[in-house]
């Protein structure tokens, strides 16, 4: 089941931020969560249902939902000076593309009505590969969607089967042609380290992965949470914890193949062909700007505030049909918990960050870093902290030596 939500604060029932104002100079984004799966994942803890999970619930309702939403979030924001108009729009889940194109048409129209989008706004969609089609990535195209970020997770049937993912690994493919055949960007996402996954069969995953010509891929690490299906096949002995040390040649594998393919690392578990397809929206988070989450469960980050939804999309959808916020609770993190994370997003992409904005301690840790392997010597010459591959693999490692 899904993970459960932080404690916080309460929050008043118009959404209202304890703030005076908003800087005009910080990035503004836009996440909307789609919480609709067909099967839930093994490996899963999202805050996603299936059909069955959803009593009282019809996804037909959902943008009605999502829409009274928008319209508080710009009451709130406006009442804070001028609305700034959203860089980048991200749509995830679960499963977005399980709504209808002009479900999701009408919800991003709701977003550019309200904030306005920015000249050249990224506008993200994720999809699992057996909900594209021709007729979809056009009406996509069409809304204002600039690219397609398409759950692939192995290109291996046995490996696919272990994660309980139900698409056949030849739709990956057929995906990528209509996406690209109406000018969107795509993105690729892979889980390695699954339960009896080997090298090989990784290797084979990300070797289809590049050959389909993509720009931007995403590797994640298989993390087995608990409360999760697959936590409990791993507790009963059906399956075999992931390995950390094949783990650790499975990233260094996918970092030389991307290398090879023209893909650079910007983020740890994340590689692009160049700066103009990175993921801008999820260089928001790392770089600290501002985004509102729209959708049950959904985070959001406004001028150092952070709040979140309730769960459930009934509670969800009740509150906002009372003229309610759907926040469940906020937290406005102190120095130390600000810095903290900073450190840990900022040392995780390749601009990594700047040893004189450091703590002092921090700063008297970098020659260590260096010394051990895990910091760039080059770069830290040029006043920056950057990760090496080691480092990357190390990072939390890193983090706890910058901030003790």
């Amino acid at each position: 089941m899904p993970s459960a939500l932080p404690i916080g604060d309460p929050v008043p029932a118009d959404g209202s931020l304890p703030v005076d104002g908003v800087d005009a100079a910080i990035d503004f984004g836009v996440y909307v969560h789609v919480p609709f799966c067909r099967v839930r994942c093994g490996y899963c803890d999202f805050n996603t249902y299936t059909a069955d999970e959803l009593r009282g619930v019809r996804r037909d309702d959902y943008p009605a939902s999502v829409a009274a939403e928008i319209g508080l979030a710009r009451d709130v924001l406006g009442a804070l000076g001028p609305l700034r108009p959203a860089q980048t729009v991200f749509f995830g889940g679960g499963t977005p593309t399980l709504l209808p194109g002009a479900a999701l048409a009408a919800m991003l129209g709701g977003v550019r009505d309200a904030f306005g989008l920015a000249p050249g706004a990224e506008v993200t969609v994720e999809a699992n590969p057996d909900t594209v089609t021709e007729a979809l990535a056009e009406r996509l195209a069409t809304a204002g969607v600039t690219r397609l970020s398409i759950g692939m997770q192995s290109a291996v049937p046995e490996v696919l089967a272990t994660l309980d993912r139900t698409h056949d690994p030849a739709g990956v493919a057929a995906a990528v042609r209509a996406a690209r055949a109406v000018g969107l960007d795509v993105s690729l996402d892979l889980i390695y380290g699954a339960p009896g996954e080997t090298l090989a069969q990784w290797r084979a995953s990300v070797e289809t992965a590049l050959a389909l010509g993509v720009d931007h891929l995403s590797a994640y690490a298989l993390i087995v949470e608990e409360g999760t299906p697959l936590a409990r096949r791993i507790r009963r002995g059906e399956l075999e914890e992931p390995s950390d040390d094949l783990q650790a040649d499975m990233y260094e594998l996918v970092d030389d193949l991307a290398e090879q393919a023209g893909l650079a690392w910007y983020e740890v578990s994340n590689w692009a062909r160049d700066d103009a397809h990175r993921s801008r929206h999820n260089l928001a988070y790392w770089r600290g700007a501002d985004w509102w989450g729209f959708g049950p469960g959904a985070h959001s980050h406004v001028a150092g505030v952070r709040w979140w939804n309730v769960k459930h999309p009934a509670a969800y959808a009740q509150r906002l049909a009372q003229g309610a916020s759907p926040a469940a609770a906020r937290e406005v993190p102190d120095a130390a918990a600000a810095e903290l994370e900073r450190v840990l997003l900022g040392s995780r992409i390749r601009e990594g960050l700047a040893i004189r904005d450091l703590a002092p301690e921090a700063r008297h840790a970098v020659a260590g870093l260096i010394a051990d392997g895990l910091a760039d010597p080059g770069d830290a010459l040029r006043g920056r902290l950057v990760l090496t591959r080691a480092g990357r693999l190390l990072a939390d490692a890193v983090v706890r030596a910058l901030t003790a």
